[in-house]
């Protein structure tokens, strides 16, 4: 939260209940600023910019700053008109003076060198329908390291109370680069290892200190303890956002064009289910006093300090602003799927209970992915009819003219998930031994370490069972036809876990065949129905620009 946030917070709690009731009053027909309070707006934006002397600062088409007007009131959220809190003129000028000889501004509106007014009439509930326009900042000629800046906007307009936003434009400031990393060497789920972690300040300036952030999603643990360190495990909730994250507050001077290794080493732990978990570094400057609030509600190290020692001549192609990896690579899984039996006389309704299950070790992360589901196909056996299908399978054509079913099946899926499906049946015609076919597609899959149970059959009226004589019904039991490959592993029965932490979405598309569709870390994809392997395991080290903003705090997916 911004300071002129917290300012309006401040400034509505003054109000009290009279001036709340002034405001609601005052509805949307422009009286809120004839009520004896005037409405507080708050000018919103970044109130900070600093400017690399070594990259084009972002996307050159896009601002640095997004300039709103703050206004009380509950969003609205509905179809239609969006109703206004406050009718009347107001104007927003934005003075960029103060970056004259230190950095180039376009500004929005009515822009007269480095003067801009804006105006405007209606204002609405929260920030989505009052946005001012964007603040594009790039450096010029006479920009050197060290150079500072400000650019002030104010607003006035009768009934109004403006909180003006100051956003500070630093040239150079401290930059701090990350040691790039590189897979290790034949790592195994269980194992530990040490990663190289280093920090560059490629800034024009020296930092006052350091921040480090280490990332490690479900399966990866940080086992030594820092006096200077403190952490957070989340182990609850959704499974893409389990992680163990550890801050590290490094108060002493890192100089302009200098390198910096750790005096000792930091173990990453992977768990025995870990496969593609992701690992991430990343330094970023100490801002003044946040030594002492760093730490405030996480857990505290209480061993020896972890320190920052200079290194020796570096090499600033070594470094890079994200560093990540995504590990273990050499763990499997085994995707099993187990058909069913059942028997009845034509126009009896059955039921047969696919199974799906992760047998392990390895657990599916698909954290670069997003939770994709993947899935599988379904035939129902010849002479009889699906009456009833799982919320999460929906009709399809199996290999381009077979009726039949694709069931999802979200991710990330743990390493024990055990999953059922449960298909209601109509017997139209008793065929005895009737078979319908359960099925992933046919793929080389490294990380599945027994394909032979991707098949299972659902097997009808089987020789010898109840109901093949006209009467009984379904039993629900496994086929003893040993024809059947798949059928006689299981009822298909489970507890239904390990879905229940990502939508299950709809599976990978319409076209023939259905498929299972494991992208992202599991490097698996669809191409025109059929598997097409795509590990992509060749780059060790996957670095890539995060869209969020402040990454201490926050999940790395």
């Amino acid at each position: 939260m911004t300071q002129q946030a917290r300012r309006l917070r401040a400034r509505l709690a003054a109000l009290g209940a009279v001036g709340a009731t002034a405001l609601a009053a005052a509805g949307f027909q422009g009286a809120a600023h004839a009520a004896d309070a005037p409405l507080p707006v708050v000018i919103t934006g970044e109130d900070r910019v600093d400017l690399s002397l070594h990259s084009d600062n972002g996307d050159p088409t896009e601002p640095q700053v997004d300039l709103r007007l703050d206004v009380p009131g509950e969003e609205f959220e509905g179809d239609g008109e969006v109703p206004a809190v406050y009718r009347g003129e107001y104007t927003i000028r934005i003075d960029a003076r103060g970056l004259k000889g230190v950095a180039k501004a376009d500004l929005p509106c009515d822009a007269d060198g480095l003067v801009a007014v804006c105006s405007g009439y209606d204002l609405y509930a929260g920030t989505t329908y009052n946005r001012l326009g964007g603040i594009r900042l790039d450096l010029t000629d006479d920009s050197e390291a060290g150079d500072t800046g400000s650019i002030v906007v104010t607003g006035e307009g009768e009934g109004l109370e403006f909180t003006p936003l100051t956003v500070d434009v630093r040239v150079g400031g401290p930059e701090l680069l990350n040691r790039a990393l590189t897979l290790p060497k034949d790592l195994k789920a269980g194992e530990t290892f040490e990663p190289p972690l280093g920090v560059m300040n490629v800034g024009g300036v020296p930092s006052e200190g350091a921040v480090l952030r280490l990332y490690g999603s479900r399966g990866l643990s940080f086992p030594d303890d820092f006096g200077n360190c403190s952490s957070t495990v989340v182990d609850t909730g959704p499974l893409l956002r389990q992680h163990t994250e550890v801050l590290c507050a490094f108060p002493d001077t890192l100089e302009a064009g200098a390198a910096y290794t750790l005096a000792g080493p930091v173990r990453v732990k992977t768990a025995d289910f870990a496969l593609h978990d992701i690992f991430s570094s990343s330094f970023r400057p100490l801002e003044p006093g946040e030594e002492k609030t760093l730490h405030e509600g996480r857990r505290q190290g209480s061993g020896p300090d972890l320190t920052l020692e200079r290194a020796g001549d570096a090499d600033p192609a070594q470094y890079t602003k994200y560093a990540e990896l995504d590990l273990p690579t050499t763990n499997t899984y085994d995707l099993e799927l187990t058909g069913a039996s059942a028997s009845g006389a034509a126009g009896d309704t059955v039921t047969a209970e696919i199974g799906f299950a992760n047998n392990g070790p390895a657990w599916i992360s698909a954290l670069r992915s997003g939770g994709e589901p993947f899935s599988f196909t379904v035939v129902a056996p010849e002479g009889s009819t699906v009456t009833s299908a799982p919320e999460k399978c929906r009709t399809i054509t199996v290999d381009g003219s077979v009726p039949g079913y694709r069931c999802s099946v979200a991710t990330p899926l743990l390493e024990d998930a055990r999953l059922t499906f449960p298909f209601e049946l109509r017997v139209d015609e008793v065929v005895e031994g009737a078979r319908g076919r359960v099925a992933m597609p046919e793929w080389d899959n490294p990380f599945d370490s027994d394909p032979s149970n991707d098949v299972a059959w659902i097997v009808l009226n089987a020789p010898g069972e109840p109901g093949d004589d006209g009467t009984g019904g379904s039993d629900g039991g496994p086929s003893d036809d040993p024809s059947a490959p798949g059928a006689g592993d299981g009822d298909g029965s489970g507890d239904g876990t390990g879905t229940d932490d990502a939508d299950s979405g709809g599976g990978a598309g319409d076209d023939a065949g259905g498929g299972l569709a494991l992208t992202g870390a599991q490097g698996v994809g669809l191409l025109g129905g059929a598997a097409v392997l795509a590990l992509g395991l060749g780059a060790a080290v996957v670095v890539y620009q995060r869209r969020r903003a402040g990454r201490d705090g926050q999940a790395a997916v």
